[in-house]
């Protein structure tokens, strides 16, 4: 039976904070993952170390997070299910995101030469840089499977409002692969390659403990595991559509990120290197951003599938009002020690002067993509997935009409267009919210 609103105690900003903290715990070391590496090549007095290590994480970037469905398409479906006190559909839900996990890991090892072979053509880096990436890229591809179930894995923890174990999960995978990219790259002197083989071996183990972990919890709530139940047609149908529209919002986003890089790498590897040292910075704020938009998407998720309107604009105002408060701390830490970080970083002086040109305009970027990713988070969590893909293939015509427009000014046209693809993401979501929560009040019961 579906909960009446007047079951639902009030949301209180410490329940909140508990879904959110353990997110920003892991998430610290997520970005901190590009921060070390690029620090550690780094080391290498020349940018197209640093520019390689961009460029091949990019390639990954665009093509798993083109999967990130299994993330947030299961984070919302899994908060719904608990909304609706349905314990066979928790165990069932996981089950068709590992299956997708697994199917789409293989189906990228069978396609990655023709993957490898796309993905530099457009991206049209220096020589050397693409040289490098390529090995980079023949290592890493090889942890696909494993990626993907990660993805999975940890959007059914957050879906159940469990991000304690969702902090388990990141750290035995971020440090794992902190530790095994120094210790070949510092210690054998394998460079790039030396990074993507870190990240392999990290994957795998992380996937194998999420594995253990979900089917002990799995036994501690008694959900049970049903082929049936798995393979449900309407559930599958569901499911598809879920991850679908979401693989398309993904896709439209990560070509944002393409284009940003591809047309820095245009501009020659100084600029590369500047830019992609910069978007560490914006990885690592957008990560603490997202420990409030994950409780959002669960939050949400939660009294969509308890059919609680009032739970669901409760979840949206207290996430967001924490959210914005972060979010200007994380612009005063990069305005006052941007220039420190970016020492940090590199050891090349062209790459140095070059960052710090362009660094107010990563430090402000906080105050305008808060506002986007708290909106992801409460559409995810109600699965309002249509609204996400179009709203994002909207925003991504609208950057490149503004990065053509603003070409004439070079990386600053090019830092100009990304904050209007910011406002075009808000906007339009923000569009499409009021049907949203007439949707939820359609379905409630007293």
């Amino acid at each position: 039976m579906i909960r009446a609103e007047s079951d639902s105690p009030p949301l209180t900003h410490r329940a909140v904070l508990a879904i959110a903290v353990p997110v920003m715990l892991s998430n610290v070391s997520t970005p901190l993952i590009g921060i070390v590496d690029t620090a550690i090549v780094g080391r290498y007095p020349n940018p197209v170390y640093i520019g390689a290590v961009a460029v091949g994480s990019l390639i990954f970037t665009f093509v798993f997070w083109a999967f990130g469905f299994l993330r947030m398409g299961t984070t919302g479906l899994t908060a719904q299910a608990l909304g609706a006190r349905d314990n066979d559909e928790l165990a069932a839900g996981l089950g068709r995101s590992l299956l997708v996990a697994l199917a789409a890991g293989a189906g990228l090892l069978l396609l990655q030469w023709p993957i490898r072979e796309i993905a530099f053509s457009l991206l049209g880096a220096s020589s050397d840089v693409e040289r490098l990436a390529r090995g980079y890229f023949d290592v890493r591809i090889w942890a696909a499977p494993a990626t993907l179930a990660n993805y999975a894995l940890l959007g059914w923890f957050i879906g159940l409002g469990r991000t304690d174990i969702g902090l388990a999960l990141q750290l035995i995978l971020n440090l794992t692969n902190m530790a095994l990219d120094m210790f070949f790259v510092l210690g054998l002197g394998w460079d790039v390659r030396g990074v993507a083989f870190g990240t392999l071996l990290a994957e795998y183990i992380a996937a194998g403990a999420g594995v253990l972990i979900a089917a002990r919890h799995l036994n501690s709530i008694a959900g049970r595991w049903s082929l049936h139940r798995i393979l449900a047609p309407a559930q599958l149908r569901r499911t598809f559509g879920v991850n679908s529209d979401i693989m398309v919002r993904s896709l439209a986003l990560i070509a944002v990120f393409v284009w940003f890089t591809s047309q820095g790498a245009r501009q020659g590897n100084v600029i590369l290197a500047a830019n992609s040292i910069l978007m560490q910075f914006i990885a690592a704020s957008a990560f603490f951003l997202d420990g409030l938009a994950f409780a959002a998407e669960a939050l949400v998720g939660r009294a969509v599938g308890a059919a609680q309107r009032k739970g669901l604009t409760a979840a949206a105002r207290v996430t967001t009002l924490w959210a914005a408060g972060v979010a200007v701390f994380l612009t005063l830490v990069l305005a006052v020690f941007g220039t420190r970080f970016i020492d940090m970083l590199t050891v090349d002086a062209t790459a140095r002067a070059a960052a710090r040109v362009y660094l107010p305009w990563a430090a402000a970027a906080p105050l305008l993509g808060v506002w986007a990713f708290q909106l992801d988070g409460i559409f995810i969590g109600a699965t309002r997935t249509a609204d996400m893909r179009n709203a994002m293939l909207v925003s991504l015509v609208i950057f490149i009409a503004a990065w053509w427009l603003l070409t004439p000014l070079g990386n600053l046209g090019l830092w100009a267009a990304f904050y209007v693809h910011y406002v075009a993401r808000t906007g339009s979501l923000l569009y499409y919210y009021p049907a949203l929560v007439r949707s939820v009040s359609a379905h409630a019961t007293a």
